[in-house]
């Protein structure tokens, strides 16, 4: 028999979520951001749900390449350009819409020799102080791809560091406007935070929706829940072990956890190497046979431990939800310290994945 941990993937859900970024999106189109795989969804997968989209948003050559044999023809967007300068003639023959966010990428594009013409987005450094141009070169590298002949377009864009955050947008958007204020080009901006926080001043020409797609919140103060999102993964298991512990007795790796009284604990098949965070400290949210519970112990490579003493129906074989429906990844992540981005991209390979409608 195989081993009981699967991550069911949502269809239904992921195009619920894309209506809710329609929703807020008003006229401006959507890039449905399908970088790390989907976020841990699967690409092809993702790109399936997601099909009412205006394009995609990848990171690199190969993932677009990938939707290209896929017969996706819509466009794409790649987030990061290209990295080499071989990368170029296929992003050209394939209809790529590169990010350019360096000079070293618009002297590249000026020194191959491209068959066609491809449109091209310009990336502005408005405050994130990552990738894009700032007021010293902005100028020089508008000019630049408005002359080459292989550029049909060019759309300005920027990225926010905090629309989740106090500081929200206002003065990135404001640098941000100065800085392009002279050149006329269609603009994207929003993120998921913005989409969902500051539509009215973000929505632009494009928006590019991640991770409230797959159903997960951008904030700390919000969830999915409220915002109408759907969670797109669900991550369950099964108890593959039941044991009785006394007060005093300890649990797992460290025996950092000490029993304070009798208790039962059940065994989870799920554990780092699946990608359940290993520092998920005791406490961390889970569900058994629907109920709500907490894990206890450290996180093994294959296994977790979970406190069942107020589940007596819990058995071997008892279903188990780790995140998705149920239970938010948000907050699986918030207990965990980290956030659900990271919790859905670190689904490991060896998880059997199964999809439903």
């Amino acid at each position: 028999m195989p081993r009981p941990i699967r991550a069911t993937i949502s269809g239904a859900a992921l195009a619920h979520n894309l209506d809710v970024a329609r929703a807020h999106a008003g006229a401006a189109k959507i890039w449905a951001v399908l970088k790390a795989n989907a976020y841990g969804h699967g690409l092809l997968r993702a790109a399936r749900s997601l099909a009412a989209a205006d394009g995609f948003a990848i990171l690199d050559i190969g993932e677009a390449l990938a939707l290209r044999e896929a017969d996706v023809a819509k466009p794409i967007l790649m987030l990061e350009g290209f990295f080499k300068p071989e990368d170029i003639a296929p992003a050209a023959r394939h209809r790529l819409t590169p990010v350019i966010h360096s000079m070293e990428q618009v002297e590249m594009l000026e020194k191959t020799r491209v068959e066609g013409k491809f449109a091209v987005y310009l990336k502005v450094n408005s405050g994130m102080n990552r990738l894009g141009f700032t007021v010293d070169n902005v100028r020089l590298a508008w000019n630049a791809l408005k002359a080459n002949a292989a550029v049909e377009s060019v759309t300005l864009m920027t990225h926010f560091a905090d629309a989740d955050g106090e500081t929200g947008v206002a003065p990135q958007l404001q640098w941000f406007n100065e800085l392009t204020q002279p050149f006329e080009a269609p603009r994207s901006l929003a993120n998921s935070a913005a989409l969902l926080r500051f539509a009215e001043e973000t929505r632009a020409d494009w928006v590019r929706p991640g991770i409230m797609l797959y159903g997960c919140s951008p904030f700390t103060f919000k969830s999915a829940e409220e915002m109408g999102l759907r969670p797109a993964m669900t991550l369950t298991s099964e108890l593959i072990g039941v044991q009785n512990l006394q007060a005093g007795e300890r649990v797992g790796y460290g025996q950092t956890y000490e029993a304070g009284q009798e208790m039962t604990i059940g065994v989870v098949a799920c554990g780092y190497a699946d990608g359940y965070p290993r520092h998920a400290p005791s406490g961390t949210p889970v569900l058994v046979a629907g109920q709500r519970t907490r894990t206890v112990g450290r996180v093994s490579m294959d296994m977790i431990c979970v406190d069942i003493s107020d589940i007596p129906e819990a058995y071997i074989g008892t279903p188990v939800t780790l995140w998705g429906d149920g239970l938010s990844a948000d907050e699986v992540a918030t207990s965990a310290g980290t956030v659900s981005y990271q919790l859905l991209c670190a689904l490991a390979p060896r998880v059997p994945v199964v999809e439903k409608g």
